[in-house]
């Protein structure tokens, strides 16, 4: 009765793996950055980022404002980790999340796999489509948050050179100034 939806996405980002992984997988952080979750938060004291960790996620109004609990697996710092809920998310009987860092020259593949075992037949289209809007809108949120930094950065070491070149040049107008002076 079952079926189920597999959606996996690749992107590169400009980040160090370990960088991304602990965007990604820490509620606290994820939270700040992606559209889709309202609120992400481990369950009970003291949690932390480790196999078989409960976190409790809020999906936006967006995605119909759904809270689940999800138990973390799979997690090998700075490669991989992921979850899976721990009771069915609305229409879906089980969703897994999983992420995948694959240093490269110049940043990270980042890979974002989410499978879904829908309840229903006859909500599978819908749920795929949502679905495939969370992975995307994920992806491209991570790498805006990565590269905001790293424009961030870009942008003052270019006003820290122009600043340096204007100051050599004043340098040299002056001592061009005091060798006419010499002569």
């Amino acid at each position: 009765m079952s079926e189920s939806i597999h959606i996996k996405q690749t992107i590169v980002v400009r980040a160090r793996p370990d960088v991304l992984y602990r965007l990604a997988l820490e509620p606290k952080r994820r939270a700040k950055w992606d559209p889709n979750l309202a609120k992400a938060e481990y369950e009970g004291e003291g949690g932390r980022l480790a196999n078989n960790s409960l976190v409790r996620f809020k999906f936006t109004r967006r995605l119909l404002g759904l809270g689940f609990t999800a138990k973390y697996g799979q997690l090998q710092a700075p490669q991989r980790g992921g979850w899976e809920s721990v009771r069915h998310v609305g229409p879906l009987e089980k969703l897994t999340q999983g992420w995948v860092f694959k240093p490269m020259p110049g940043g990270t593949e980042v890979t974002l796999t989410v499978h879904g075992k829908v309840r229903f037949k006859w909500v599978r289209v819908p749920v795929e489509r949502v679905l495939h809007n969370m992975v995307a809108t994920t992806l491209l949120e991570l790498q805006r948050t990565v590269d905001a930094q790293g424009a961030q950065l870009m942008e003052d070491m270019g006003r820290e050179l122009a600043e340096k070149q204007k100051a050599d040049q004043k340098a040299a107008k002056e001592a061009a100034k005091a060798a006419k002076r010499k002569k």
